[in-house]
C-alpha cells in the first residue's frame, strides 16, 4: 500500500483543464491564503483580519507576539510575507519542495519533535502546538507543520438509516486522511521520542485487515482563517525532474464539486496539537501513566491524482 509507483492515478477531468497558461494566475492567488500559515500556529494567535493586502503585515505581528525572531534576525519574503530566514528555509522545504514528511518507503524524516504542555484555564485538559525543528543542511529551522503521504477522502457519506446524521460537516470542518499504520507508528515514534509522550489511538480509525489508519483531520471553516489549500500535480520538468502544482481551492471547494467527491491521494500538510488530561493545578507528567491524544488540522494538500484502491469509511464507525 501506498507506494506512489503501485497507486493507480487517474486525473479527473475537471483538474485536466489546468492548463499551463493559468499556472502563473493561480499561484499568485494562493499567496494571500495559505501563506497566513507562516508563522506557525497562527490559530492560536490571528487577530481578526481580512486575507489580501493585509496579510504581510499579520505575519510580522504573530512572529512579535511568539517571540520567536531575535532582533537581529533576517526577515525575508516567503509568498508575500515577511518571515523570518530560518523560516523561509523551512516553509519552503516543506511546503515547497516537500522534503522530510512522513510516508511508506521513504527515508525517516530528519525532524525534531517539541512539545510545551500549557493549561487552557478551564477543564482538566492540558494542551500544546507541536514545534517541528528540521535539520536543513546542517540547519535547524523550526516550524509548526509536518507533511505526510496520504490518501484524502472527499467521497460521499451516508446517514443513519434512521435519518439520523452520524457524519456532520463532513468536508466542511474535518476530513478522514488514510495513511499505513506504518507512518502513524513512526509518528508515534517521533512524538515519544521528542516529548516522551506516549500517544493514543484517540481520533483515528484502525483497519488491522488492511494495514490502514483513518484520521480525523480538522479543517479551518472560519471567515478569519485561510481554509486549507488544495493543490493538483500539472506538469514535471523532465529535465530536472521537477513536480509543478496549481492551486484549484480549498478542500472545502474541491469536495463541493459532485465530479471530485474521490479518494485523492498525495501529500498531506498538518499542524498537530497533543491533549493530556490532568488536573488544573498540576501539570501532567509523561511518567504518570497518562498517554497524549494528537489533534491533526489539514492546512494543505498535493495531489497526485486520485485511487480506487482504498475502499473509504461510508458512515461513522462503530465504536
Amino acid at each position: 500500500f501506498f507506494s506512489l509507483a503501485t497507486i493507480p492515478q487517474h486525473t479527473p477531468p475537471a483538474l485536466v483543464s489546468q492548463t499551463s497558461s493559468q499556472h502563473h494566475q493561480t499561484m499568485t492567488s494562493i499567496t494571500q491564503s495559505e501563506t497566513n500559515y507562516a508563522s506557525g500556529h497562527w490559530q492560536k494567535n490571528l487577530v481578526s483580519e481580512s486575507m489580501g493586502s493585509e496579510a504581510a503585515n499579520v505575519i510580522p505581528n504573530i512572529a512579535d507576539q511568539r517571540g520567536d525572531h531575535d532582533e537581529e534576525e533576517t526577515m525575508v519574503q516567503w509568498r508575500g510575507n515577511l518571515v523570518s530566514e530560518k523560516e523561509a528555509k523551512a516553509l519552503r522545504h516543506v511546503f515547497d519542495d516537500l522534503q522530510d514528511h512522513f510516508g511508506h518507503q521513504r527515508p525517516d524524516p530528519n525532524v525534531r519533535f517539541e512539545a510545551n504542555l500549557t493549561h487552557p484555564g478551564h477543564g482538566n485538559v492540558w494542551q500544546a502546538d507541536l514545534d517541528f525543528t528540521y535539520n536543513i543542511k546542517g540547519e535547524h529551522c523550526k516550524l509548526a507543520y509536518i507533511g505526510m503521504d496520504m490518501c484524502l477522502d472527499l467521497t460521499p457519506k451516508k446517514i443513519h438509516k434512521y435519518g439520523r446524521p452520524m457524519l456532520n460537516d463532513y468536508g466542511e470542518t474535518w476530513v478522514y486522511a488514510y495513511l499505513p499504520d506504518m507512518t502513524m507508528d513512526k509518528i508515534k515514534s517521533y512524538v515519544k521520542a521528542g516529548t516522551g509522550w506516549d500517544v493514543s489511538a484517540a481520533g483515528t480509525v484502525v483497519d488491522p485487515n488492511r494495514n490502514l489508519v483513518a484520521i480525523k483531520a480538522k479543517l479551518n471553516n472560519q471567515a478569519e482563517q485561510p481554509k486549507p489549500s488544495f493543490w493538483v500535480v500539472t506538469e514535471k520538468d523532465s529535465a530536472q525532474d521537477d513536480v509543478s502544482f496549481s492551486r484549484i481551492g480549498s478542500v472545502q471547494d474541491v469536495h463541493s464539486d459532485t465530479s471530485q467527491k474521490r479518494i485523492h491521494r498525495g501529500v498531506g500538510i498538518f499542524s498537530v496539537s497533543m491533549e493530556v488530561e490532568g488536573t488544573p493545578n498540576f501539570k501532567p507528567s509523561s511518567h504518570s501513566g497518562e498517554v497524549a491524544n494528537l489533534v491533526f488540522t489539514l492546512v494543505s494538500v498535493r495531489t497526485w491524482g486520485i485511487t480506487d484502491c482504498i475502499a473509504p469509511i461510508v458512515h461513522a464507525p462503530m465504536m
